[in-house]
């Protein structure tokens, strides 16, 4: 199968767009179809082989360790997690789940973590055990942008025995052959990661109410100035499992190849089918005000109509599964079509609504490239 040439110029159009016009300093796309890139691009300041922090697109990485471990036998989805991390277990959370803490049901979204001292694992250990619940977990949907994966990287680092960095570079990323994707980046080793930029301005209350119908809008923890806190070549060397990867498109694109593939069944066949397909979260998310959709570890685009709204676009089909990140990026990969898709970007885009159309024109275009 071959991509359709217009399409892919249709959608690389869109992409110039915003760096044209200076919003974007510079952004990335790739296409994978067959177990393969087949194409691409940059555009800017950037080549092909540049790096760019992913972001929440990192929590793909994790959730593949995950399901390994879930297929050894190691942990079960029903488990709690005290039962692997017993200090966790304070102030009410020895019932949580690790299903509750994949699909973001689990009570604590903003439980604090952060730096310096989060390279810490002692620390850590003690900040997630002093963690209180903002609701009764299984009860309701919250997105938990850091806090959910610390837990998560302390379970595999005491499962596997392995720092969860490790784990995920000798479990997933070397057998893969993905020497661009990472989690946790020595300082020596940053030169070719895109430094992060902010450009333009917040929408105003008229934008937010004509689209929210409310004229403030509560971007909690995920603020521009957060997400620049990730050109600290510490803050990068961390690690941070929700949000802390670095990769090329091209390599994002290929692990969700993968995800579709399943090379050397590096994935038990059954639990990479229900992890990507099985979705376990129709919970409503209290900001886009539609189903979450949460299979264990990524998002579905389910049937609903409303894929646009979890960066899949309009086109895709509704087994289409994968994980954005914060300043725009996408990756998916879409069973029926084959295809999987990467875009990657170092400029953050103040104008979230900007940011959200840019999403959704660029996915609903990739996802017609095998199309006549």
């Amino acid at each position: 199968m071959t991509l359709n040439s217009e399409r892919l110029d249709a959608l690389l159009d869109r992409a110039r767009k915003d760096v044209d016009s200076g919003v974007l300093p510079s952004c990335q796309i790739a296409v994978g179809l067959d177990g393969e890139v087949v194409a691409s691009e940059a555009i800017g300041a950037a080549s092909v082989d540049t790096r760019y922090v992913i972001f929440s697109a990192t929590k793909a990485l994790v959730a593949a360790v995950m399901w390994q471990l879930i297929a050894e036998g190691a942990v079960s989805v029903d488990d709690t997690i005290a039962r692997h991390f017993p200090e966790f277990a304070a102030n009410d959370k020895g019932e949580i789940t690790i299903e509750q803490v994949m699909t973001h049901t689990s009570g604590f979204p903003r439980a604090p973590m952060g730096p310096p001292r989060w390279s810490d694992r002692d620390w850590r250990v003690d900040q997630m055990a002093g963690w209180r619940l903002n609701w009764e977990p299984g009860t309701r949907f919250e997105y938990h942008p850091t806090s959910a994966h610390w837990v998560l990287a302390e379970v595999i680092a005491r499962v596997d025995g392995r720092d969860h960095r490790d784990a995920v570079r000798s479990r997933v990323l070397e057998p893969l052959g993905l020497t661009r994707l990472a989690l946790g980046v020595l300082p020596d080793d940053q030169s070719d990661i895109a430094e992060l930029t902010a450009a333009g301005a917040a929408p105003t209350g008229d934008d937010l109410e004509s689209v929210f119908g409310v004229r403030e809008y509560d971007v909690g923890e995920v603020t521009p100035e957060a997400l620049l806190m990730f050109n600290d070549a510490d803050v990068r060397a961390t690690g941070v499992p929700g949000g802390g990867g670095v990769s090329t498109a091209a390599d994002l694109a290929l692990l969700y190849q993968a995800f579709l593939h399943n090379p050397g069944k590096l994935w038990d066949p059954d639990v990479l089918a229900d992890a990507t397909g099985h979705i376990r979260c129709t919970l409503p998310d209290p900001i886009l005000r539609t189903p979450a959709n949460r299979t264990l570890g990524l998002i579905s685009a389910g049937d609903d109509g409303t894929s646009a709204f979890r960066g899949m676009g309009h086109n895709v089909s509704p087994g289409t599964f994968g994980h954005n990140g914060a300043a725009g990026q996408i990756a998916w990969a879409d069973p029926e079509s084959g295809l999987s898709f990467c875009y990657l970007t170092n400029g953050i885009d103040r104008n979230f609504l900007r940011e959200a159309r840019r999403v959704a024109g660029l996915a609903s275009r990739a996802a017609l490239l095998t199309r006549p």
